[in-house]
C-alpha cells in the first residue's frame, strides 16, 4: 500500500487535470449534451428531441455520468407528471465556452 500512496502522490498534478478532463469529455455524446444544456436547464424529453441519434439507454448513461462528474445537475420536481431537469452546474457552464471554441474546428473542415 505504501507503494501506491508514493505512486499517487509522485504523479504530475497537470497528469491529474487531464484524466479529470478526459472523464468529463470523453464518450461519444457528452459533450454534445453539454453544448445542447448551454445556459438552460432542460427536461429529459427536450434532450432527447434535441440529441435524436443518442439512444434512451446511452443518454441516461451519460446524463448519470455527467452529474455524477459534478458537470450536469439533476433536479426533481414533486409534481404529478413527475418533472426533472438537467441544467449544468457552475464548473459545467465553465466547459461551454471552450466547446463553442471546439466548434470552429469543425467549422474550417466543413468549408469547400
Amino acid at each position: 500500500m505504501n507503494d501506491q500512496v508514493s505512486t499517487q502522490q509522485s504523479i504530475d498534478p497537470k497528469h491529474l487535470a487531464l484524466q479529470k478532463t478526459l472523464d468529463i469529455i470523453c464518450g461519444k455524446w457528452r459533450l454534445y449534451i453539454i453544448y445542447q444544456l448551454g445556459t438552460e436547464a432542460r427536461r429529459y424529453g427536450e434532450l432527447r428531441r434535441m440529441i435524436p441519434a443518442v439512444s434512451e439507454k446511452v443518454l441516461i448513461q451519460e446524463l448519470k455520468a455527467l452529474v455524477s462528474l459534478g458537470v450536469v445537475e439533476k433536479k426533481s420536481f414533486n409534481e404529478v407528471p413527475p418533472r426533472v431537469d438537467y441544467s449544468l452546474t457552475a464548473k459545467g457552464l465553465q466547459v461551454l465556452p471552450t466547446l463553442l471554441k471546439l466548434t470552429s474546428i469543425g467549422e474550417l473542415f466543413l468549408e469547400p
